[in-house]
């Protein structure tokens, strides 16, 4: 399924159906989906939850060695991610505010099976699946899309000292396995979004036209694939 998205927008307010409380932005490295996240959360005056990346102590260890500091880094990942959603759904309430995140607690595995041994993967898979029972899932996904030269150049930009060793061939790898996870992923709706051709961070009408796409709310799985006027 396509979506055809009209270009002459103006600025407006964005509104998401009434059933989706939980809008979740997923996406590989460097793709941009923290700032969709905050970009979606400012225009719904909605809750965003951000992922504490930085707050992991093994990350810059494992983006040095990622044989050594693999296990620790993942745990340390599932743990936090774990916690940060349980405290922001703790309390069911029919009336609480549209919550955006920048992750999926899927996501956590995608990267397991990218950096763990088989035995490391055994373990991880006891303490994910004892703390996935009750998690809530998101009542939609917007997964965004890159190649991996467009990857690179957008890590590139923003020049993370821990990510100035990222190899394209680990980058193909993870696009991989988050593509598989998406073109089969039926929990919710997904909207799918090749961003190589768009800078919605930028680009105002390329960030419109990517607003009305999200806003649209398509069942199932739609990919979208625009492509910016500024780029001929």
């Amino acid at each position: 399924m396509s979506l055809d998205v009209a270009t002459e927008i103006p600025l407006r307010a964005l509104r998401l159906p009434d059933d989706v409380r939980y809008l979740a932005i997923e996406g590989v490295i460097g793709v941009g989906k923290s700032s969709l996240a905050g970009i979606i959360s400012q225009r719904l005056s909605a809750e965003l939850l951000e992922e504490p990346f930085t707050e992991n102590p093994f990350l810059e260890k494992f983006y040095a060695d990622r044989e050594a500091w693999a296990f620790q880094t993942q745990l340390w990942f599932l743990l936090s991610r774990h916690r940060q959603l349980m405290e922001t759904f703790a309390q069911e309430d029919l009336f609480r505010s549209l919550v955006i995140s920048d992750y999926t607690l899927d996501k956590d595995r995608i990267f397991a099976l990218q950096n763990l041994s088989d035995n490391e993967m055994s373990m991880y898979d006891t303490v994910a699946n004892a703390l996935q029972r009750d998690m809530v899932k998101p009542d939609y996904v917007v997964y965004l899309q890159g190649s991996v030269p467009t990857l690179l150049e957008r890590i590139g930009k923003r020049d993370r000292a821990m990510e100035r060793g990222i190899e394209g061939n680990y980058l193909r790898d993870l696009v991989d396995r988050y593509n598989h996870h998406f073109f089969h992923y039926e929990d919710t709706p997904v909207l799918i979004v090749n961003t190589d051709h768009i800078d919605f961070v930028h680009n105002e009408q390329d960030r419109e036209d990517l607003l009305k796409a999200i806003e649209a709310c398509p069942p199932g799985l739609t990919y979208y694939a625009p492509r910016s006027r500024s780029l001929g």
